[in-house]
């Protein structure tokens, strides 16, 4: 297919670089710097897609990120769904359909990398417009650290889409010597980057399309899209104006376009967008549209404007090029299947239509006027008042760190948008302390093009609730008649209006349908548009892929994978992992084909047998120094740890200000003001957290500081009747003996000139201690434990083998043995809460009356009727004998199941109702709709008395 509407020159396009693409399965040409709109519009291609709801041909209607039907879904080199044509930019290679509002997403894994920055700036300037170029360099005269963002591939706005001049040379030549300029002045010029959320504290995120991972050409792993977090003292919103259509019958078909967009792709791609064109509009813009178009070949059937009275160079215009004007005329339809071939247009005085004309036509141009930009500034906070000089919103207040500059502010004519442009960058210096430099706004020539014109949302044709085919939203389907409907149903909230309708809810999010919208919900319901306001304007401004706001956290590096220093080792021999608070932790290790049961079995024979070791490294470790942090860590805990003598340890339980029960684990009193907090794995960053919540905003006047050395510091516990053995003989300054080393307490000692931390505490019930060491040092003590303990059998253990012990011993895990209902007392620790402290975290919760129901749920042990039944973790426990005539009261679950072979048969722990006094009974689980009968025990199933803890 040849390009028969590109035009012989011009445009920014590298006609000396054919690019090739497929669409809809047909193999189209264009050139480099076109986008997919472009490209296609050259090979006379309008219609792109169907619409949502009715199936209607959609073509392009825009030329931006403001066009709200031109959808395509990229299916090769890469899938991408709901891309738009106007915003793809063409890349060799690109295959691409329309989708019809919505699109499918990939089914593998996509080559491409997604990252994010940061920057911090005095000046944000978002937009390279006029305005923006003006600001940007007047900041950095300054010597501001600046940085320029736009969405667009280059510079110039929709300057570089108009012929004219400033300070007498080319546009272009202006737009290309301040580029230098700021360049010269370390300005961070990102184009293809999209501001699309400003938030508090200066705030602003964008993201930036990479041109270099285009096509069937590019490096699988480059770099598609980069997000980034921009800080800046100031922002300076310079984002343009959006024109917007006039609403009437059949208004969607493909070739029907606004004005602005025909200009952009005849300047900026060399492509005239028809053969025989008929404009509609309300004020002078399109007109430029029709002449430049008209002087470049292109037949102009009629222009057809609302207002009676029109401009004398607009006529003179008109007739010099022998254009038909209709003045005081309104289109009132249009006929075509895949594409405009008529146009229908009427006299009109606001409410007496005249006589019908019908004109043939391939494209018709609208413009209705146009609209400023402010999603950001009011996503910022900021308020809109509506300008009836202009028919538009224009910002009304000011907002903290935002100021807005340019057409955005409802300045329209160019030499209005480079004076306000450099009056509020000097604005902005002086606030932050800079001395503005003594520069003079450049001139450009004459500027007609934006003087306002008549407003008009919709051509009206009888009842608004018949007019069906008055499309408000062409990506919904969206209608003056959903409008009316919403009105007669008593919706006058514009918000309760847009979800009713769905109009602005697209991925274009209302940019041309939102404010026209507005506009006829004022018309039909008789109110002021200024009174039925806009929407909020939410972020994102434009879509965003989920991909790029994961950036690097995607597949492996989803969740921040953390190991140990001996985690070479596990590997090395075969351990397998699991997940852990991000940590990834030593599961079991297998030998010689064993799967998990058998591994688990030897683990647990070895650790109470003989002598087992873990790494147990990742247990969360706070640092808490200070001459308060006795008094602090009272209030913490439940229980007092200011009595806590150096040398010494205690086990604890925190509690939230509800009394439940948040997190357990030991604290060694390391010196007299200064302590070290164990926490659980998956605990230490909530528990960081929630210490610094109350030291930082309720008790600031505490003398105590927090230190996070979770990873400072490796921990092994050496566990089982021979772990004195293998310490003694690693260890022999120290005298390991129960009378010299009792449980619960620490000692320092050395290997190897190597500071080494020793502490007597069972998380297994057996002897054990606990070796700690900087992690620098972590893989040697590992292996030199290992070496040590070789003649006495030591087997390393994973996290099953622990969880089989500790549930041995009723110990239980925050989070898994609780749900954030249980206190203390359900758990059977009352001796962990002090009855000497006058208060601490969730003391007074403990004594509202639901803590003393005595049906509350509590900690039992469960054996089953046959030993060799494992019941699943989550089942539920009933006391019937039948589970016919359903539903059946729940008593309680089960929140741990193992198999022990100390035990000699199956357990399980559960939080069942009542459940300390209902220790004998017996009791059903539920395990694939069958009951499988259990004994109700202690929580504490294996050596209750605690022998075995000295060895």
């Amino acid at each position: 297919m040849t390009q028969q509407f590109r035009t012989d020159a011009g445009g920014r396009i590298d006609r000396e670089a054919p690019v090739f693409f497929t669409f809809e399965g047909l193999h189209v040409g264009g050139y480099a710097g076109d986008s997919l709109a472009s490209a296609l519009l050259a090979n006379g291609i309008h219609q792109v897609t169907t619409s949502i709801k009715f199936g209607r041909p959609r073509g392009i209607a825009a030329a931006g990120p403001e066009d709200p039907s031109g959808l395509i879904q990229i299916t090769r080199p890469f899938p991408d769904p709901m891309q738009l044509a106007t915003i793809v930019e063409l890349a060799p290679g690109i295959e691409a359909h329309g989708v019809p509002g919505q699109g499918k997403l990939p089914e593998e894994a996509d080559p491409a990398r997604y990252d994010t920055a940061h920057l911090h700036v005095d000046v944000l300037v978002v937009g390279s417009g006029p305005a923006g170029l003006m600001a940007a360099a007047e900041a950095a005269r300054a010597g501001a650290r600046v940085a320029l963002v736009d969405e667009k591939p280059e510079p110039g706005g929709s300057l570089a889409d108009t012929p004219r001049t400033i300070d007498g040379v080319d546009a272009q030549q202006w737009i290309d010597g301040t580029v230098a300029e700021l360049g010269a002045l370390g300005v961070v010029l990102l184009q293809r980057t999209t501001v699309f959320g400003v938030y508090d504290d200066g705030l602003a995120l964008a993201v930036e399309r990479r041109s270099d991972h285009l096509g069937t050409d590019a490096a699988p792993g480059a770099l598609r899209q980069r997000v980034w977090r921009i800080r800046a003292r100031r922002t300076i919103v310079a984002a343009g104006s959006h024109e917007r259509p006039v609403v009437f019958a059949d208004n969607d078909r493909p070739g029907i376009l606004l004005a602005g967009a025909a200009r952009t792709f005849l300047h900026r791609y060399g492509v005239r967008v028809g053969e025989r064109v008929a404009v509609f509009t309300t004020n002078d813009s399109a007109y430029s549209a029709a002449f430049d178009l008209h002087d470049a070949g292109v037949e102009i059937a009629a222009i057809i404007d609302v207002r009676s009275v029109i401009g004398d160079h607009w006529l003179t215009g008109a007739s010099d090029r022998g254009i038909a004007l209709h003045h005081g005329s309104v289109v009132t339809g249009t006929e075509g299947d895949q594409r405009v071939t008529s146009v229908s247009f009427a006299p009109f005085n606001g409410s007496v239509f005249g006589v019908t004309q019908q004109l043939a036509a391939d494209t018709l141009l609208v413009s209705g006027g146009w609209n400023p930009a402010v999603h950001l500034y009011s996503q910022a906070g900021g308020t809109l008042r509506y300008d009836e000089r202009l028919g538009a919103f224009v910002p009304d207040t000011d907002v903290e760190g935002i100021t807005v500059a340019g057409s955005a502010a409802g300045r329209f004519g160019l030499a209005d948008v480079l004076h306000n442009a450099r009056e509020v960058a000097d604005g902005v210096l002086t606030g932050l302390g800079f001395t503005p430099a003594a520069t003079v706004a450049p001139v450009p020539d004459e500027d007609l093009d934006h003087t306002p014109g008549a407003v008009l949302w919709f051509v009206p044709s009888g009842d608004p609730a018949t007019l069906t085919t008055h499309f408000v939203d062409v990506q919904r389907d969206a209608t003056v008649a959903d409008i009316a409907h919403a009105i007669g149903a008593g919706l006058r909230s514009i918000e309760h209006i847009k979800r009713y309708t769905t109009i602005g809810t697209a991925h274009d999010q209302g940019k041309t349908s939102g404010i026209v919208a507005s506009g006829i919900a004022a018309a039909i319901s008789g109110e002021k548009i200024a009174g039925v306001g806009t929407t909020r304007f939410r972020p994102p401004y434009t879509p965003v892929a989920f991909a790029a706001l994961a950036g690097r956290a995607r597949g492996d590096l989803f969740d921040p994978v953390r190991v140990t220093a001996v985690h070479d080792w596990h590997a090395a021999r075969g351990a397998e992992f699991e997940d852990v608070g991000q940590w990834n932790r030593p599961w079991f290790y297998p030998q010689d084909g064993e799967d998990i049961h058998a591994a688990v079995r030897r683990e647990t024979i070895a650790a109470r047998n003989a002598v087992g070791i873990m790494d147990g490294s990742t247990l969360g470790k706070i640092d808490v120094q200070g001459p308060d942090a006795g008094e602090f860590l009272d209030r913490i805990y439940t229980n007092l740890m200011s009595s806590l003598k150096v040398g010494s340890v205690r086990y604890g339980v925190m509690c939230g200000v509800d009394g439940m029960v948040i997190d357990d684990g030991t604290v060694l009193r390391l010196e007299e003001n200064r302590f070290l907090v164990y926490t659980t794995t998956g605990g230490a960053a909530k528990i960081l957290d929630w210490l610094e919540e109350w030291l930082q905003t309720e008790w600031p006047e505490l003398r105590v500081f927090l230190a996070s050395v979770t990873e400072h510091l490796v921990t092994f516990p050496v566990v089982g009747p021979l772990s004195r053995s293998v310490i003694g003989d690693l260890f022999p300054g120290v005298d390991v003996s129960n009378e010299a080393f009792p449980f619960m307490t620490w000692r320092d000692t050395e290997l190897g000139g190597i500071p080494v931390r020793l502490a007597r505490v069972s998380f297994s019930g057996e002897l054990a201690y606990e070796v700690s060491a900087t992690s620098w040092y972590g893989r040697d003590l590992w292996e030199r434990l290992i070496a040590a303990g070789e003649q006495y059998g030591i087997t390393p253990y994973g996290t099953e083998t622990m969880h089989v012990l500790r549930a041995e011993k009723g110990y239980p895990i925050v989070g898994q043995d609780t749900d954030g209902t249980v206190t203390p007392q359900d758990l059977g620790m009352s001796w962990v809460v002090s009855k000497k402290k006058v208060d601490f975290l969730g003391k007074r919760s403990f004594d509202r009356p639901a803590n003393h129901d005595p049906d509350r749920r509590q900690l039992v042990g469960l054996l089953p009727e046959d030993s060799s039944t494992l019941i699943p973790e989550g089942s539920q426990l009933v006391a019937v004998e039948t589970l016919d005539g359903m539903p059946v009261h729940m008593h309680g679950f089960v929140t741990s199941s193992y198999d022990s072979r100390a035990l000699d048969s199956t357990f399980a722990l559960a939080l069942l109702d009542a459940g300390h006094s209902r220790i004998g009974e017996r009791i059903n689980a539920v395990v694939d709709g069958q009951l499988v009968p259990a004994t109700i025990t202690s929580h504490v199933l294996f050596d209750p008395e605690g022998a075995r803890r000295d060895g």
